[in-house]
């Protein structure tokens, strides 16, 4: 009687000490990563932030105009230190990860792996935006002088709608990287920029037609002077 008292009390007890004794060095496996990884993610950010330092980073954002896009986003720190804790962040997310899975638990390892394949596309949805948004200030920026030398008045105004169709452009891409309602950001941008197109070609065929003639006709008158006085040389 006494026995099965003791088997019956002190049976889950020792089954709950086994699993604990079991899962003690996965637990010390799994602070020793996380602790590793928290030193290694301080460090490389440290180390990225101070290297962006000494290439000049920051004066080429500043002349480029990220420096100023960011100020207008509300985000006062330097592109150097935003990219450093950008670096600190993945790596502490990568160790917590790995970390994870030294607790070989199949749930949390199925996690686990999700959120590190789903880190290579938001790497390459943040360089996609990096670019695109550079890539719109410079084509807005080429644009608009190419509309003041043509003479055309709303010169600002086609060079905005260039850089916002691009980040437009931009932004539907990094959304599909991430795999974000891709066939609705995808149908959404063909619609919307459909729009645009066909708005711009209303508004430059019913207001701007005066526009144009007038522009022709200069660029006409222009060039045929140019052909007579090319031609009397000549002669």
């Amino acid at each position: 009687m006494t026995s099965t008292w003791e088997q019956t009390l002190l049976g889950p007890v020792t089954t709950l000490g086994e699993h604990v004794l079991a899962i003690l060095p996965k637990v010390l496996a799994m602070t020793i990563l996380l602790l590793v990884g928290l030193v290694v993610a301080w460090g490389a950010g440290h180390f990225t932030e101070r290297l962006l330092r000494m290439i000049g980073l920051d004066r080429l954002c500043d002349r480029i105009g990220i420096a100023a896009a960011l100020l207008r986003g509300g985000i006062k720190s330097d592109p150097s230190y935003i990219i450093g804790r950008i670096t600190y962040w993945l790596i502490v997310i990568f160790s917590t990860t790995a970390s994870l899975g030294a607790l070989n638990v199949a749930p949390i390892n199925e996690a686990a792996h999700s959120l590190l394949s789903y880190i290579p596309h938001l790497v390459t949805a943040a360089v996609i935006g990096i670019i695109g948004y550079l890539v719109s200030n410079f084509v807005s920026q080429a644009v608009l002088i190419a509309a003041v030398n043509a003479g055309l008045p709303p010169a600002r105004w086609i060079a905005a709608g260039t850089r916002w169709g691009i980040q437009l452009l931009t932004v539907a891409m990094a959304l599909e990287q991430l795999g974000i309602a891709q066939h609705i950001v995808v149908v959404g941008f063909g619609i919307t920029w459909g729009g645009l197109v066909l708005a711009a070609a209303l508004a430059l065929g019913l207001g701007g037609k005066d526009l144009a003639k007038d522009f022709l006709e200069r660029r006409l008158v222009g060039h045929s002077r140019s052909q007579v006085n090319e031609d009397l040389r000549h002669l």
